[in-house]
């Protein structure tokens, strides 16, 4: 069981996340690439929210792929290309998320390799076998 980390000398965590997260022994580390927010069949959503959600979809295959679930995620990078889009992702990923919340960063970034694309998530999973 990871151990969560927010010490009371630290400001509290602004949204759903902790900030330090502590990996028993034995674990097995996986990481992810920044997933897209587009589809196996090459189609991209207009919108943060449902680029969002393609993003949180193939982690979560990822994950099941390594035998592992969203429980098992230790830490979060999201970008985003906009600030006002921060709480559409922030709603995305928090529905994603389960207890006990990983470690979460994110960070507004000026684009990515095609205009299109909104968001990018990665993430660090980490599970005792």
């Amino acid at each position: 069981m990871n151990r969560v980390f927010n010490p009371p000398s630290v400001r509290k965590p602004f949204g759903a996340y902790n900030h330090g997260l502590l990996v028993p022994p034995g674990a097995s580390l996986l990481v992810t690439s920044g997933q897209l927010g587009i589809s196996p069949d090459e189609k991209i959503p207009s919108d943060v929210t449902r680029q969002a959600e393609l993003c949180f979809q193939a982690i979560g295959a990822i994950l099941k792929e390594a035998g592992m679930t969203y429980a098992d995620v230790i830490r979060i990078s999201g970008f985003v290309t906009s600030r006002e889009d921060f709480p559409a992702y922030m709603a995305v990923r928090d529905r994603y998320t389960l207890d006990p919340k990983p470690v979460s960063t994110l960070i507004i970034v000026s684009g990515f390799t095609r205009a299109e694309f909104l968001v990018e998530v990665e993430v660090t999973a980490a599970k005792v076998f």
